[in-house]
């Protein structure tokens, strides 16, 4: 008995082995095939990650950037760095931002004045991929407004 399925086993054995054969090529073909897709998706989770964790840095900054601009005595100056620190300490490249506020100078705003920071940077700047597949044109910006703090 051992003997018949020993047997029927090596025949089955030999003809998988031969269709094996035969379809040796067929995994190179089907990775050529998904491979293209794949690293698109990787790519694009890679940017669209980094889109969201950059714009989450810039509404932060421009947050600091109000915080010091409503403070009395605060400069434009001042303000433009408090907001250029934190990029940089966040590992955003601060080159490429633009800050605004207004008014400018904060001082114009008077007591309890509205005064407000916008940062904007092309996303171009601060993507970790070469050149930017989805989102190389897009413009991230955040926008803090916060009542000035002066003595009357």
């Amino acid at each position: 008995m051992t003997g018949t399925l020993r047997s029927r086993h090596f025949g089955l054995d030999k003809r998988c082995r031969l269709f094996r054969l035969k379809r040796s090529g067929a995994a190179v073909v089907e990775f050529a095939i998904v491979a293209p897709l794949f690293f698109l998706l990787i790519f694009g989770m890679i940017e669209y990650g980094r889109m969201v964790m950059v714009q989450q840095v810039i509404t932060n900054a421009s947050r600091e950037g109000a915080r010091r601009a409503v403070l009395d005595g605060a400069t434009t100056a001042e303000v433009v760095s408090a907001v250029n620190g934190f990029l940089d300490s966040a590992a955003v490249d601060s080159s490429g931002a633009q800050v605004t506020l207004s008014p400018d100078p904060p001082e114009n705003a008077g007591f309890g004045g509205a005064v407000s920071v916008t940062v904007r940077i092309p996303f171009a700047k601060v993507s970790w991929l070469p050149s930017p597949m989805y989102l190389g044109a897009t413009t991230l910006e955040a926008k803090t407004t916060m009542r000035r703090e002066t003595v009357q």
